[in-house]
């Protein structure tokens, strides 16, 4: 194949239509215009301000009725953080007191719990102690009935009956106070 120049020698006379296109666009008018702009630095250091600005300046009683709502909303929050503090404080004596509190019912609790096991103690010694009143008393009588003259006018036998009414009288002091305590303690427990 042999490589071949063409040449053209005359203009086609039909334009390009998208040129032709490109052409008719005109410039229209921008829909936002913005004040016009600074040139230089000494424009911009020195601006006045535009009309626009101008009409854009608080009032100046629109402006102090704010501060004077802001200086209002200041005072409430520094009197309600004066508050939430009085409230914490009360807060943690409420907690010291009841932890104090629960602390003296748990002690009571554990002394009344020791109470049984001392009245079922002694109610034990009682009776042994009534046992040895009783042996005590028929080894006195015993002894004036069979025992040698020199020891039975020196032995009286005991009155059972009243030793075990004394013992039976301080037990029940005893009884009474702990009942006196027992109902007061319970109702701290409630």
């Amino acid at each position: 194949m042999a490589d071949e120049i063409t040449t053209v020698s005359e203009r086609s006379e039909v334009a390009d239509p998208v040129l032709e296109k490109l052409k008719s666009l005109k410039i229209s008018t921008p829909i936002l215009t913005s004040p016009p702009a600074e040139g230089s630095l000494t424009d911009i250091l020195v601006r006045k301000p535009s009309s626009s600005s101008v009409s854009s300046i608080v009032n100046p009683k629109v402006l102090l009725e704010l501060f004077s709502m802001y200086r209002d909303w200041q005072e409430e929050k520094e009197d309600i953080e004066d508050k939430i503090e009085v409230a914490d404080a009360l807060a943690v004596k409420l907690l010291q007191r009841f932890n104090y509190s629960v602390s003296a019912m748990k002690t009571s609790s554990q002394h009344l719990s020791e109470v049984h096991a001392l009245q079922v103690e002694i109610g034990e010694l009682k009776g042994r102690l009534t046992e040895v009143i009783s042996n005590c008393d028929a080894l006195c009588r015993r002894i004036s009935v069979e025992g040698p003259e020199s020891l039975r006018s020196s032995v009286k036998p005991f009155a059972v009956g009243t030793a075990d009414q004394e013992f039976q009288s301080s037990s029940s002091d005893l009884q009474r106070d702990l009942n006196r305590s027992l109902p007061s303690a319970e109702t701290k427990l409630d």
